[in-house]
């Protein structure tokens, strides 16, 4: 049986774990506030977005912008993976992923080259082992960041698929749901794939009516739906990644409570044990004197 000392030393050791997690819950849940109200501002003009401009592009022939052309063999992929800097909330990280190495392996199994583009130190450092290919890397930048960072990804991205380095780009991000659910969510970016129309889905006939015309719009708006679709993507991750954080750190602290009970019932057996002893010895050297 351990020690006194040593019995009270670890109930000491948790209860300082403890008043950590704690401290990073309440860090957490502070960071969650804010970046949750940036989502939910921003995932309502995304949302429309998209569906503004899935609806504009089934208006349109592919060869009316090159982010519109399906290419017919496609042989690389870009897959851009938004994840924490930092660790300790839980399997959030590796649920991304695993999601973007699962679709990797499939894009492989068809033949297909596949490039990581990598927001998020957690991301860079699991593809890094994965010999694929790493033409962007950025981290230490998930903190605290703007519109700023989803436009550096989206121009190099638009970039390389105008270029051919790429024919299509994916992206797997967290997306925040509530407090106790992210999932990981994929999203094709490129080319850009029109949408069913409402007619289709509904049954009831909805004409759309833009102005200048719509050739026109798609030069200016394409490359801007791309980031913005990236932005949505990194803003659901960041709000994915306090919630988990935060509820990683509410389940250490219960378990620290936990693991302070159990020390201390060891504590109390082990000191009436203790105590039992040296009144066995007590009641054994008085008996000898007697004898």
């Amino acid at each position: 049986m351990a020690s006194l000392k040593d019995v009270k030393s670890k109930i000491g050791g948790v209860k300082k774990t403890k008043q950590i997690t704690k401290a990073m819950n309440m860090v957490a849940s502070a960071k969650l506030r804010g970046a949750q109200t940036r989502i939910e501002r921003f995932r309502p003009y995304a949302e429309k977005f998209y569906g503004m401009l899935t609806d504009l592009a089934g208006k349109t022939d592919e060869t009316a912008h090159p982010l519109l052309a399906a290419r017919d063999d496609v042989k690389k992929t870009g897959i851009i993976i938004a994840t924490s800097d930092r660790g300790l909330c839980g399997s959030f990280n590796v649920n991304i992923i695993n999601a973007a190495l699962k679709l990797a392996a499939t894009k492989k199994a068809e033949g297909k080259q596949v490039a990581f583009y990598c927001v998020g130190k957690k991301a860079r450092d699991a593809v890094s082992k994965t010999g694929y290919e790493l033409p962007m890397q950025l981290t230490g930048q998930m903190n605290q960041f703007d519109f700023t960072l989803a436009n550096k990804v989206g121009l190099q991205v638009i970039d390389h698929f105008l270029s051919a380095d790429l024919d299509e780009v994916f992206l797997i991000y967290g997306q925040f749901v509530s407090l106790a659910r992210q999932t990981p969510t994929t999203l094709q970016l490129l080319p850009i794939a029109p949408a069913e129309s409402i007619e289709e889905k509904t049954g009831v006939t909805k004409e759309y009516i833009y102005e200048p015309e719509v050739n026109g719009l798609l030069a200016e708006l394409l490359p801007r739906f791309i980031k913005v679709q990236i932005y949505r993507g990194l803003l659901d991750t960041s709000a994915s990644e306090h919630a988990a954080r935060m509820a990683a750190m509410d389940n250490a602290t219960r378990s620290c409570d936990d693991m302070t009970a159990a020390l201390t019932l060891l504590f109390n057996k082990t000191r009436q044990a203790a105590i039992t002893r040296d009144l066995m010895d007590i009641v054994g050297g008085a008996e000898a004197l007697n004898g």
